[in-house]
């Protein structure tokens, strides 16, 4: 029967213990839900922040890529209006080369009819002597 006493005593005990930790359990709950709030409630407004940072990024590189798409159009079109004048050049150089030849030609054959002439008088000139 000792025992059986025994293991009633720690009965109430134990009762008293799960009630004092009932309420501390309790109190640990709302703690670690209002801490878990808490966390949850700063994740979201950080998550915003990322995203009006995102948008805010997004439109910087866009005005930043229209600036640098309108900086290579403009490039272009020096780069074409050079070509531009690089073909009319050499078209130039190009007429003024077949001038030239045309009229180095006209000059060998001019050169050839007067050598002509004179190698046919030189000639012409023995036939009579003989």
């Amino acid at each position: 029967m000792a025992k059986a006493k025994a293991s009633t005593k720690k009965k109430p005990a134990r009762k008293k213990a799960a009630s004092r930790s009932g309420k501390k359990v309790a109190a640990n709950r709302k703690a670690a839900s209002d801490k878990r709030n808490a966390l949850t409630n700063k994740l979201r407004d950080d998550l915003k922040t990322t995203r009006e940072t995102f948008k805010t990024f997004k439109a910087a590189a866009k005005d930043e890529l229209k600036l640098v798409n309108e900086s290579a159009k403009a490039e272009l079109a020096v780069l074409k209006d050079q070509l531009n004048a690089a073909l009319k050049r050499e078209q130039e150089l190009m007429k003024m080369g077949e001038n030239k030849i045309r009229m180095m030609v006209a000059a060998g054959e001019k050169w050839e009819k007067e050598q002509m002439t004179k190698i046919k008088k030189m000639t012409a000139g023995k036939k009579r002597k003989k």
